[in-house]
């Protein structure tokens, strides 16, 4: 029997494949598992606030009016005001980094749960700053009231006093 060419063998595995492959790896091999934890740990932590900050603004920019029509009005449980539901949508929108962030305090990576929190503090300033979509006036106070809950939701990690300033500074100097 020939056997594949081993590099590009190894590339043509699926996704399930790959894990069992480096589970089985890691499991044999104290050494690797270390140099594996390193490189995930680097490469876990590689988060740009900037990027997170395009990242939210993008996300919250492209909600069209479309998907709040279709989840306001008259409903077979009553009416949905318009504004509850472009909030809702906000808040949607919103989550998915939210529960990143938490993700990375879970994990003990502060450094990047921090980066998530600035990132999302930046993109809600930006969004509600810039933005000229027609989705977002119906969520004007929703980027100022969510900097406060994004904030207060990462200061639940137990953030250093050093890092609780660095991140008031960008909250606050924004608002000046």
């Amino acid at each position: 029997m020939r056997r594949p060419k081993m590099k590009s063998f190894l590339q043509g595995l699926n996704a399930d494949e790959t894990s069992r492959v480096l589970r089985d790896l890691l499991d044999d091999d104290p050494e690797l598992l270390k140099k594996a934890y390193d490189i995930a740990l680097k490469v876990a932590s590689d988060v740009d606030a900037d990027r997170i900050m395009d990242d939210v603004f993008c996300r919250l920019d492209s909600l069209e009016l479309d998907a709040l029509s279709g989840r306001s009005g008259r409903t077979r449980y009553g009416y949905v005001e318009p504004t509850d539901a472009a909030w809702e949508i906000f808040e949607e929108t919103l989550d998915p980094f939210i529960v990143e962030m938490k993700k990375n305090q879970q994990r003990m990576l502060l450094s990047t749960a921090k980066a998530y929190c600035i990132g999302i503090v930046k993109g809600l300033r930006r969004y509600g700053e810039d933005s000229m979509s027609d989705f977002s006036q119906w969520v004007t106070d929703a980027p100022g009231e969510y900097i406060d809950t994004v904030v207060e939701e990462w200061k639940k990690g137990d953030p250093s006093s050093e890092d609780i300033s660095e991140v008031m500074d960008i909250v606050i100097g924004g608002r000046t």
